[in-house]
């Protein structure tokens, strides 16, 4: 079973950059699985049929009284569950720069979506079904005017779902918007609290340490020495308060050689000494 692109595969040139695009799917008993590699943020609205869409982590038995809303980067595989049925739906693609054109204008800053649901379930009425009806790819091909009611439709369909689900969809959506750490950061801040040195977490970042403190101080607008020293004495502090262990416990694993600098540096951040923290 091989891996698809989407929607790349069904770009009919090499114009792939496309912010929204249509496509009418179609599945059917002689493709009753498939694997899909999902490149943009995509509705999928069901027409007919039903079939089981399996994420890294969970799965779910989609139905024509629903759809999906299904965020980029996904890698799933789906089945018809009624192999004798035709499965038809309009798939719907649109980029992180529309969306976020989108959540801008009629949005206000909110936090993310809490849970880590990779789908959002849109239960189907009349007004979707009349939506749904109003898609079409050959409608929105070599049309003069076609991207301008694609991006009609495209916020069409978001007003009236945010007014449909109301705060639910829209933590939603700005959760689409990516907010990936850089891999710079992800080894440091994996490395906060462990003991390992300077040198060691730059020779991690594969740079030398004077390149490392440049990199850090740009990153962080401050020095490597005293954020990562600052983060593990407030470790520290919580693991004290937590009353299970003692300074002699951990000053070894928060990156201090000997308890006695540990402590030193403890009381000039917190102004008590360790064992005032954990008596």
């Amino acid at each position: 079973m091989p891996i698809e692109n989407i929607p790349e595969i069904y770009f009919q040139n090499k114009d792939t950059s496309r912010d929204i695009f249509v496509y009418d799917f179609k599945m059917t008993s002689d493709v009753v699985k498939s694997k899909v590699n999902l490149r943009m943020n995509m509705f999928s609205f069901l027409q007919v049929g039903k079939k089981q869409v399996h994420f890294a982590n969970t799965s779910m038995a989609v139905n024509s009284k629903q759809s999906l809303l299904l965020k980029k980067g996904n890698w799933l595989w789906t089945e018809l569950l009624d192999t004798e049925a035709i499965y038809f739906c309009k798939l719907f693609f649109f980029s992180e720069k529309k969306l976020t054109e989108f959540l801008s204008k009629y949005t206000n800053d909110v936090k993310p979506y809490k849970e880590e649901v990779p789908y959002f379930v849109i239960e189907n009425d009349d007004y979707i079904a009349s939506f749904i009806n109003s898609l079409s790819s050959n409608t929105f091909l070599n049309h003069n005017y076609s991207d301008a009611l694609l991006v009609l439709k495209f916020e069409e369909i978001m007003l009236y779902l945010l007014n449909k689900y109301g705060d639910e969809f829209e933590y939603y959506l700005h959760s689409l918007i990516s907010n990936e750490v850089s891999p710079f950061k992800k080894i440091v801040e994996s490395n906060v609290h462990s003991n390992l040195k300077l040198e060691e977490i730059a020779f991690l970042c594969n740079m030398s340490l004077s390149t490392f403190k440049r990199h850090f101080t740009s990153e962080y607008n401050e020095a490597p020495g005293k954020w990562l020293q600052d983060k593990r004495l407030q470790k520290a502090k919580e693991l004290l308060q937590a009353g299970e262990l003692k300074a002699s416990d951990i000053y070894l694993d928060i990156g201090y050689n000997n308890l006695s600098n540990f402590s030193i540096a403890f009381k000039n951040k917190f102004g008590i000494s360790p064992t005032d923290v954990s008596s």
